[in-house]
């Protein structure tokens, strides 16, 4: 029986993560995230309201459950703070629960001033940021000049870092940036009073998880955004600044990679991506508006309409590949039913040559035209269905025909929004 399960999405991110971590939560001990920032966002809904959780494991829901925010996220402790207020208000948040990496980097002001004034001056050429701060911060963390959680418990620590990273901050968002500096002494006392309610949060988290493990506890590792995101294997320039393939749970939570049992993907029935970068199959005009509209394919952080556009098995193959994936969810199946036909992109012309490996390069996958198989729709709501053999024959189909692009078993099918609107034909933690 499985003990570490890594979870990550397949995809450009917003695949449903959050509501199959809080699917699994309940056969597990400890819930943690690995990496990313409050750039992320995961909705859950239970008992139809919407719960968004930016940087807290959607683990948190459940009594008895531990959740760790460890050492590869980068935390905006207001945020946090935020976060944990609304839980409170809720009645629903237990302090003992939640750890924070010692070792997690902190997204300060001028983080957030130089992400949305940077996307400003590239105009035409902008990454589409979510203005979080989160990509500034990632990149202190390895020019290493970052302030991580453990300088908030050390007061002099704080502020010698702090100052030392204003002279240079400062500096440039007034010479180059032409914006207004920030004040010193209004970041410390922010902050100092800040971590008088994180303090308690901060451990040592790589050593819990060792121990945690050591003793047989069910691990659930979740990451933020998708695979291809991913700041090394991702659509670059068009990515995040962390790693969201399932190696960066190692190096995000600081256990050894033999720790890891398993890894499951995260896949869409169809696909979406948010912000400015190529996306082969996406639609456009009517067709991508009904499909938004009924997937409700809006950003959990910002607010933004996804881009919408049909399943793409060549990314897929290459999410596969580069995580390893022993098993796939596939969410919003549900979204389809209306459709009298639906395409799959199995393969890419670039050039007039075919190719089936995902390119990387944005210069080459923005010229690639997706080769597309169609396949009949079901026409018949899947949402009331809890098992696979009473699916539609035509959403079977599609299932299987998946499976066989991708080359890994679908384990899971979500059918609708709620936690409860699933088909589970394995549980991962069972395998």
């Amino acid at each position: 029986m499985l003990k570490t399960l890594v979870v990550v999405g397949a995809q450009w991110g917003d695949e449903g993560k959050g509501k199959i971590v809080d699917l699994l939560t309940p056969g597990c001990d400890v819930v943690v995230r690995y990496q990313g920032g409050s750039n992320a966002g995961h909705t859950v809904i239970v008992g139809g309201e919407k719960c968004v959780f930016h940087l807290i494991p959607s683990g948190i829901l459940h009594p008895g459950v531990t959740c760790v925010i460890g050492d590869g996220v980068v935390v905006d402790p207001e945020v946090l703070l935020k976060e944990i207020d609304v839980l409170k208000a809720k009645g629903i948040f237990r302090p003992e629960n939640l750890l924070i990496s010692k070792n997690a980097h902190l997204v300060m002001p001028y983080h957030k001033k130089l992400d949305v004034a940077r996307e400003r001056l590239r105009a035409e050429n902008k990454i589409g940021t979510t203005g979080r701060g989160v990509g500034p911060a990632y990149e202190d963390k390895v020019l290493r000049c970052g302030i991580r959680c453990a300088d908030l418990l050390n007061d002099a620590d704080f502020r010698s870092k702090l100052k030392t990273n204003l002279m240079e901050k400062n500096h440039y968002i007034r010479t180059i940036l032409h914006e207004d500096g920030f004040e010193m002494h209004q970041i410390y006392h922010n902050y100092m009073t800040l971590a008088q309610h994180i303090a308690p949060h901060v451990h040592n988290t790589s050593k819990y998880l060792a121990d945690a493990i050591a003793s047989g506890r069910k691990i659930l590792f979740e990451g933020a955004q998708g695979t291809l995101l991913d700041v090394d294997h991702g659509t670059y320039p068009f990515v995040t600044s962390s790693n969201t393939v399932a190696g960066g749970a190692c190096t995000g939570t600081g256990i050894g990679p033999t720790m890891i049992d398993s890894v499951i993907g995260i896949t869409k029935a169809y696909a979406t991506r948010v912000g400015e970068g190529p996306f082969p199959t996406e639609l456009k005009g009517d067709e991508e508006k009904r499909l938004r509209e009924r997937g409700g394919e809006y950003g959990a952080t910002t607010g933004r309409p996804r881009r919408c556009g049909w399943f793409d098995a060549v990314a897929g193959r290459y999410a596969v590949r580069i995580n390893g994936f022993d098993g796939m969810v596939v969410t919003k199946l549900d979204v389809l039913d209306n459709l009298d036909a639906i395409e799959v992109c199995t393969g890419y012309l670039y050039d007039g040559v075919e190719i089936d490996d995902f390119p990387t390069e944005t210069s080459i996958l923005s010229r690639c035209t997706p080769a597309y198989e169609t396949m009949p729709g079901w026409k018949t709501s899947t949402t009331g269905i809890r098992g696979f053999d009473k699916l539609p024959a035509n959403a079977k189909a599609y299932i299987k025909r998946l499976e066989t692009l991708l080359g890994v078993e679908v384990l899971i099918v979500s059918v609708g929004a709620t936690r409860d609107e699933v088909i589970i034909r394995k549980n991962p933690f069972e395998r």
